[in-house]
């Protein structure tokens, strides 16, 4: 940075006109972000980490752990410096986070690539409207992005230190600030445990000396010692979960049950779940936008038959048993436990008529819909963007954001695929961050509700490999245009 002033400078100020962009024109205020700021505002205010009931003749603070604490003490915290429900300076706050992560990732891409692909990344990672989106959103993805960088950047500096054999520097502190990042990830969302995951499985296969494609990016040509990766491996492990106990013995305290993240659906533990329709709608669901109309609107709001795709009936006698399902929801607006039975039948019929495609098949286009659908969820244009003939300048929009995304998952994608030549430089320590992105894709894989924003996370890693492809591109234009720089690899 300091050989470079002006360009990082000029490069920050692009990333904060960006975002600031995002924060005029396309704030998002959600019923999930009114969730978090109503648990962040009773318990700074009241001291109970409860969302509030109203009923015709009283108002009171119920307990919950439908959400983690991660974000709402995040929220609680702005809301002490600057007035609880100040939203502006809650997006504020995030908008200087997501340009500290721009400087984490160019970091991470400094340690496992190159500076030449430090300062690609920094502008991939300033110029991304699907960050920047985001950071003017009151969710969490923001942060959860923020510490799976830091996560990342500060693994990448363990294993250099861990390579250099006689620097003296211990690697310990840097371990130890993985696991407290992979902690803020997993109090954030329950999902953060992947991240941990990922890390551990790739010390472990350090740890046992197992030599794959995977692990190619340890750098020593001797076997790494047991005790050396083992133990890295373990502390992270405790640190990460350590922050869940607090969680857990609080839970059992007021709510009389083990819970030591959240519960899978967000629901009270006196609220039922309607796991049938879920399960019918597994068997059928590919794409966001059923998400939003069907999958969305139960219980409580109708369902429109005709927003369903073909794929959701296999003969006319299918489709008049699921047409009549929907019309006796539609009439009661209640998914009781007798509906809610006979859409599990239906979807034990379907899933034992077509199992390939329900356990492969269907998931497999679902984590393809999250990769490569444009990530326009909380912008304008509408969900079915495909359909031009609403609004064409916002499905214009909707398709430049899909290229743009598309751009960088395939770019990221090749560096992966095409091995560099000798002249260029490896993905160092590249395990861990393949390993990240191929678990997360797993884990979406059996989620029915493919959203895209589940994959924001993986973009710090997607990014740092577009640039480690572009930055061998540059390399091989400097090398039969011009000579390199000196000293810059």
């Amino acid at each position: 940075m300091r050989e470079h002033r002006g360009f990082f400078l000029a490069t920050a100020l692009a990333a904060l006109a960006l975002r600031l962009l995002f924060f005029v024109y396309f704030p998002a205020v959600t019923d999930d972000s009114r969730v978090y700021a109503d648990l962040a505002g009773n318990w700074l205010q009241h001291g109970i980490y409860g969302q509030t009931q109203s009923a015709p003749s009283v108002t009171q603070i119920v307990p919950t752990d439908t959400r983690l604490p991660g974000y709402p003490a995040f929220l609680a915290a702005v809301f002490w410096l600057f007035g609880v429900g100040n939203f502006k300076a809650v997006l504020l706050t995030q908008i200087l986070l997501d340009l500290a992560t721009c400087i984490m990732v160019a970091d991470l891409a400094r340690r496992v690539v190159s500076e030449r692909a430090a300062r690609i990344t920094l502008v991939l990672a300033a110029l991304c409207p699907f960050l920047a989106n985001y950071a003017a959103a009151v969710l969490t993805e923001t942060l959860e992005i923020f510490f799976t960088a830091l996560a990342l950047d500060c693994a990448a500096a363990a294993l250099h230190r861990m390579n250099e054999m006689q620097s003296g520097r211990s690697p310990l502190p840097l371990w130890a600030a993985t696991g407290a990042a992979i902690a803020a990830c997993i109090l954030l969302r329950p999902d953060g445990g992947i991240l941990l995951a990922a890390v551990v499985f790739y010390l472990a296969l350090a740890a046992l000396g197992i030599s794959t494609e995977l692990c190619s990016s340890l750098c020593s040509s001797q076997r790494p010692p047991f005790l050396r990766f083992g133990g890295a491996a373990i502390m992270i492990a405790v640190l990460a979960l350590a922050p869940l106990a607090p969680w857990t013995i609080r839970n059992f305290r007021t709510l009389h049950h083990f819970q030591p993240l959240a519960p899978r659906y967000a629901n009270e533990s006196d609220e039922a779940v309607p796991r049938g329709f879920i399960r019918w709608v597994k068997t059928w669901i590919v794409d966001y936008a059923s998400v939003e109309e069907i999958y969305w609107n139960v219980p409580g709001e109708q369902l429109d038959p005709r927003r369903l795709p073909s794929r959701a009936f296999e003969n006319a006698a299918e489709r008049d048993k699921t047409l009549a399902l929907i019309a006796d929801y539609n009439q009661s607006g209640e998914m009781t436990l007798q509906l809610d039975m006979r859409f599990g039948d239906l979807a034990s019929d379907r899933i034992h008529a077509h199992t390939l495609r329900y356990y492969f098949v269907l998931p497999m286009l679902r984590v393809a819909d999250m990769w490569l659908r444009p990530r326009t969820e909380i912008l304008p244009p509408d969900v079915r963007w495909w359909e031009f003939n609403d609004d064409l300048k916002q499905s214009l929009l909707a398709v430049g954001f899909g290229l743009l995304n598309l751009a960088y998952v395939a770019t990221a994608l090749s560096a992966v695929i095409l091995k560099p030549s000798r002249q260029q430089s490896e993905i160092r320590w590249a395990g861990f961050l393949l390993a990240f992105l191929l678990l997360r894709s797993i884990f979406l894989a059996t989620l029915e509700n493919p959203e895209p924003r589940y994959t924001l996370e993986c973009y710090p890693a997607i990014i740092v490999l577009a640039s480690a492809r572009l930055a061998r591109e540059t390399g091989r234009v400097w090398r039969y245009g011009a000579p390199l720089p000196p000293n810059k690899p």
